[in-house]
């Protein structure tokens, strides 16, 4: 499948639903889709990715339409950052934003106990602050590379 096709393949689909979580699905895949092709592949990159999408087996009609498509889209994505080192925006500031709740919550628990659920709250704040600012230095890095969608 084409990377014209499955984007306008998605834009009917996104007609078609009035459900507001398949709704964004359906734009996160037409945004990632319509990202690529503004972007300069070679010809070799281009069939890869249409062979990556032939195998995703989109145009399948599925029970859980909803299910399907957020596990395809993942699939995708996985496939774009291992392939491409290609991200979404916004993925390492939430991806540290959670391990630092996992740190600050036992850091929490370990170093500040002796303050109660005070110290349990101040760890998972801290965390999620050093994980968020950590994910956005590494975001703008990526940025910078061009290797954000």
């Amino acid at each position: 499948m084409t990377l014209k096709k499955a984007l306008n393949f998605f834009k009917g689909l996104k007609t078609e639903t009035t459900k507001k979580s398949e709704l964004k699905i359906y734009e996160k895949f037409i945004y990632t889709l319509a990202e690529l092709e503004n972007r300069e592949f070679s010809k070799d990159e281009i069939q890869s990715i249409e062979t990556e999408l032939d195998s995703l087996q989109l145009e399948s009609t599925p029970e859980n339409r909803k299910k399907f498509f957020k596990k395809t889209l993942n699939k995708f994505e996985n496939y774009l950052k291992d392939t491409f080192y290609l991200t979404n925006k916004g993925y390492y500031t939430q991806l540290y934003g959670g391990l630092g709740l996992s740190f600050g919550l036992m850091c929490g628990v370990a170093i500040l106990s002796n303050l109660g659920s005070l110290g349990i709250s101040l760890g998972l704040i801290g965390g999620m602050v050093v994980g968020a600012i950590i994910g956005r230095n590494k975001d703008a890095e990526v940025k910078a590379a061009g290797n954000m969608l």
